[in-house]
């Protein structure tokens, strides 16, 4: 890359910080953000693996950027807790959102054998 993309990028980035936040995402280590879910005690809610429960919504492949999820757990709604950057930092954040994309997909119910009997 060049000194001149390189400073293009760089002004862009320091204009736009929700720009500097996605691309963070790339940069989150899934491992680490698995047991951060775990050490803040988010799978009370969320289930072990962000499948949601009746308390938590399903969060496993959110639809979310990484932006919005850290919108959304520094000021949320409903029941959920705040969490401040001094209970979670936004690098804690950024591996956190890795552990939740790195999670499969939810099955179609056509895919459950004994949920595609209901209907």
């Amino acid at each position: 890359m060049t000194t001149m993309k390189k400073l293009f990028l760089s002004a862009v980035l320091a204009a736009f910080p929700a720009i500097a936040l996605a691309q963070n995402a790339s940069t989150g280590n899934a491992q680490t953000g698995k047991q951060l879910f775990v050490k803040h005690q988010c799978y009370y809610c969320h289930g072990t693996t962000g499948q949601g429960s009746r308390d938590g919504r399903r969060i496993a492949q959110t639809a979310m950027n990484l932006q919005g999820v850290t919108n959304y757990v520094r000021k949320p709604t409903g029941a959920m807790p705040a969490y401040t950057e001094k209970i979670l930092s936004d690098k804690e954040l950024t591996d956190i959102f890795a552990y939740l994309k790195s999670l499969p997909p939810a099955k179609a119910v056509k895919d459950i054998p004994l949920l595609d009997q209901i209907k």
